[in-house]
């Protein structure tokens, strides 16, 4: 009861300046601004019996003076216009008092600022863009965070867009081999872009940084490489893991070149591709044995010699042993020895072999390409080593 009396008398006061609609301190009051908001602000004053005066306020903020259904409608549009994510899209148009076009231009000058702040995160997911006509094939990677991002049709049509660009650079040296591009070069021509959310004249670098800033990620041109077509023969390509035409996770590119200008292109063409889906499925390093290095066989050797030793076995055994693991080792890493992927019991020798009598021209492998997207990455990311120039021969 002492307790009750004690506290009787403030808390009649805290309850009478809260219903009181006198606007003396303790009273109600609304303030409207005209913009992006109003405010809603209550006070209260009170005098404990034996304390000082106290001051307290709460203030509640509401939204625009736009439904919640305009906003969500707003915020759809402007998503679909841009792609860039949800909350950057809301934070935009908050900050642009839900002016849709003002946001967009927000959204476009902020986007380059982020992706810049990305471009140091690694971007080891991506495609790579094949473009081929009747001069050259050209394959670049474009590289980005995540796989989801990779999914993208707008990413997939940048990719697209720069292999189709990659064509037109003019090689110094007019040859079957695979030789990579002056990515400098590249990236300072211009594009015309025709897609609904990515349009106009713009160089490569612009274009690059704009889907970055769409897609919230690092996005990078890698590398790329060219292979021109032999004077008599064709340029055969696979690509696998394909979303669709044109792009996908790997790359075999090779040339097949023949002797008769007479020859069935469709015959060549036929095998050809099938030899550049085994180059992504077997991974070949050398075109034939005699390609291997000095360096690689030393140490291939030196290697099995010692496991051949470990096994106790006569010098003469262990000689043999090592001879027939030499085979092995060249059946795995040479393309002309490996077993064929699709019919194992001929190599790809037999298969040129084969492929020759056919036609009745001698044909022969020029050179070859495999490409995959992040190889080497993770590698580069911990050591700093240079850029690999993938399988090529």
């Amino acid at each position: 009861m002492v307790f009750y009396r004690g506290v009787k008398r403030p808390i009649e006061i805290i309850y009478k300046s809260l219903n009181s609609s006198i606007c003396c301190g303790r009273g109600y009051s609304t303030l409207t601004h005209r913009g992006n908001s109003s405010a809603e602000s209550r006070g209260y004053l009170y005098k404990h019996a034996d304390g000082p005066r106290t001051y307290a306020m709460s203030i509640r903020r509401y939204s625009a003076e736009i439904s919640s259904m305009e906003q969500m409608n707003l915020i759809k549009r402007l998503r679909e216009r841009t792609s860039a994510p949800i909350k950057e899209v809301k934070t935009a148009l908050i900050t642009s008092n839900w002016d849709i076009e003002a946001a967009q231009k927000d959204l476009r000058k902020r986007g380059i600022v982020l992706a810049s702040k990305k471009s140091s995160r690694t971007a080891a997911e991506g495609l790579l863009a094949l473009a081929q006509n009747e001069k050259k094939a050209a394959v670049i990677e474009l590289n980005c965070e995540t796989d989801f991002v990779a999914r993208n049709e707008i990413f997939q049509y940048l990719a697209l867009s720069l292999a189709k660009l990659a064509l037109l650079l003019e090689g110094s040296q007019q040859t079957s081999a695979a030789i990579p591009l002056g990515l400098e070069h590249l990236e300072d021509l211009k594009m015309n872009l025709d897609h609904p959310k990515l349009s106009g004249e713009k160089s490569v670098q612009n274009a690059i940084t704009e889907v970055a800033a769409m897609m919230g990620e690092n996005v990078k041109l890698r590398r790329g490489f060219a292979m021109s077509t032999p004077s008599i023969g064709v340029i055969s390509t696979y690509l696998h893991t394909s979303p669709q035409p044109g792009v996908g996770r790997i790359a075999g590119i090779l040339s097949l070149e023949v002797e008769d200008q007479n020859v069935p292109q469709d015959a060549l063409q036929h095998v050809g591709s099938e030899i550049a889906m085994h180059v992504v499925a077997a991974k070949p390093l050398f075109l034939t044995k005699e390609d291997v290095s000095s360096d690689a066989l030393s140490n291939e050797r030196e290697i099995l010699k010692s496991q051949a030793e470990s096994s106790g076995r006569p010098q003469i055994a262990i000689e043999k042993m090592v001879e027939g693991r030499m085979r092995k080792y060249f059946e795995e890493v040479a393309l002309m020895e490996q077993k064929f992927v699709v019919n194992d019991t001929i190599n790809v020798k037999t298969l040129i072999s084969n492929l020759s009598k056919e036609v009745g021209s001698p044909v022969k492998i020029g050179s070859f390409l495999r490409m995959e997207v992040g190889e080497g990455l993770q590698r580069l990311e911990a050591s700093n080593e240079s850029e690999p120039l993938a399988n090529a021969a």
